[in-house]
């Protein structure tokens, strides 16, 4: 048994203009549409949306209670104030804790290996197949270590032609196995085989189209939740004050449990295109694909 879990807990109260909500296919489907459709495809059980409490109506309504006549769904909350006992989030702060917090959210009620992904990201059929695949063989820790996976993209798959994006940089070994993601800014193609960007740090830094990016579609054993529980009060310690825009991310934790030798990230190719709306100017392409993926017929009808 697996689960999906979609991440959305970042949509707007309000859907006017809201980029997941865009209606992209030829009857209206959405971005979440074509995921939940690929994810049960390949295998999966249930869906598990994050969503805010004060979204929940307005998300039942829009997606929510029709994908429910389809599939197995259910909701988890994303609160900024759910934080462990002893902190107080800083005054002035309005937003949530991140994707890591996020996740930790499904404590309680995702209990088998899970893939995690964002609700406006489209990542295309492979992606789903070989990450159900590898959490289907990989169920628990081995010696100690989880054995957790993620979509390897090619960064040339995931550019956008009206502006620059920003993509975690993924370092792998022989063995096709993550040692680091580093996150890259103002991503941009300047030939046929080079993209240019900047680190953190602000140093400009050239890489090829076939280099790994994730885009945060990871495969996680359930132990990854014990982990994130674990996590979040240290970083909660380490928040500077005045720091209203910290987050408590999946890279970042990820990375940590990897230098930690706690766990081990198979990165499974994925040679699919990414596509999301970033720019206003990105939606005229994205409607394009998935009106030629509608007349070859790779997906039926979703709404």
């Amino acid at each position: 048994m697996s689960t999906l879990v979609v991440m959305a807990a970042g949509m707007g109260s309000r859907f006017g203009g809201i980029k997941q909500l865009e209606p992209i296919g030829p009857n209206g489907e959405i971005i979440i549409d074509y995921s939940i459709h690929d994810a049960i495809e390949a295998g999966f059980d249930k869906v598990v949306f994050i969503i805010r409490k004060d979204i929940e109506k307005d998300f039942k309504e829009v997606i929510g209670d029709r994908l429910a006549k389809k599939y197995n769904v259910s909701y988890v909350f994303q609160d900024m104030n759910d934080i462990p006992e002893g902190f107080e989030v800083p005054k002035g702060r309005t937003k949530p804790w991140g994707t890591g917090q996020a996740v930790l959210s499904v404590k309680g009620v995702v209990n088998e290996p899970f893939v995690v992904i964002n609700s406006d990201d489209y990542y295309g059929k492979e992606g789903f197949v070989k990450l159900h695949k590898y959490l289907e063989e990989h169920t628990k820790a081995e010696n100690g270590v989880y054995p957790f996976c993620m979509a390897g993209f090619k960064l040339g798959n995931t550019l956008s032609d009206n502006g620059t994006v920003t993509r975690g940089v993924c370092k792998v070994d022989d063995n096709k196995m993550l040692t680091e993601v580093n996150e890259t800014f103002e991503l941009k193609a300047i030939d046929d085989d080079k993209v240019l960007g900047k680190t953190s740090d602000g140093v400009d830094v050239e890489l090829g189209m076939d280099t790994y990016v994730s885009m945060n579609m990871w495969g996680f054993t359930p132990e990854f939740i014990e982990e994130l529980e674990k996590g979040f009060p240290e970083f909660l310690g380490n928040v500077k004050p005045g720091d209203l825009k910290a987050e408590y991310l999946l890279p970042t934790i990820v990375s940590n449990l990897l230098q930690n030798k706690k766990a081990t990230v198979k990165v499974l190719d994925t040679n699919d295109y990414w596509y999301g709306i970033t720019y206003k100017e990105d939606k005229e392409a994205v409607v394009n694909f998935f009106n030629k993926l509608s007349a070859d017929n790779v997906y039926p009808k979703l709404v």
